[in-house]
This record gives C-alpha cells, structure tokens and sequence, in this order.
C-alpha cells in the first residue's frame, strides 16, 4: 500500500516538475550586487526553474531550521519526562522486588496461625467453655 501512494503521489509530482522546468528553460542572471546592476561583481545565469526550485528548497530548509530551534523547549521537557518516567519505574521494581522479599520472609518466619477453638463448639476436651 505504502508503495502505491508514494507512485501515486511521486509520478505526477515528477511529471509537474518536468512540465516546469521545460516551460520555464530560459536563461535569467541573478545578481548579488545591489550597487551595480548593470556590471555586478557578482552573478549567476541559470535556468529560471533552477533558480525557482533552489529558492523553494532554501525556504524549506530555513523553515525546517527554524522550527526546529524553536522546538528545543519541547524537546528538552520530553528528555526530563523520560528521564523522570525511566527513575520511576526502576525505583517501583525495586520497591516491588522489596516488597516481595519481606512477604516471602515473613511468610517464612511466621508459622501456621494457631486454632483458638477446641471442638466444635468453642469447648475444651473437659468441656469447659473457652
């Protein structure tokens, strides 16, 4: 299933991107020099949907970058929880463990609790009520 929507969703994503990039072939020049725009010192002629498509991944990228800083708090907080989580359930086997250890000892160490009647109706062998 997994490989059906990623060829539904990747062929005509491809087949946009080649659509683009053949309508929009012609040569731009991008300058980096905002003093002199006739003879920058610094400049790129590239295929318009180069300059489009690497505008586009330089925005996702920036984009990413930012939220992810933006982000930490959250994931410092999850760290601690886990952290926290981790502690508690390692002191919870140990008080289980230790809680089972002083059962099985007293367990152990008692013996059967002792019959406080005798017979049937709570009487001694002379008869006597207890």
């Amino acid at each position: 299933m997994r490989k059906f929507v990623t060829a539904v969703v990747l062929i005509p994503l491809g087949l946009i991107f080649l659509v683009f990039a053949v309508a929009n072939r012609h040569l731009v020049t991008v300058s980096f020099d905002p003093f002199n725009s006739a003879d920058p010192s610094i400049a790129v002629t590239l295929p318009l949907f180069v300059v489009i498509i690497a505008v586009a991944i330089a925005g996702v990228v920036t984009g990413s970058t930012a939220t992810w800083f933006r982000q930490r708090h959250w994931r410092r907080a999850a760290r601690q929880h886990e952290s926290d989580a981790r502690r508690t359930r390692e002191q919870l086997a140990e008080l289980r463990a230790t809680a089972a250890a002083a059962r099985y000892d007293q367990q152990r160490l008692s013996g059967p609790m002792p019959q406080r009647s005798y017979g049937s109706a709570g009487r001694d062998k002379q008869g006597a009520t207890l």
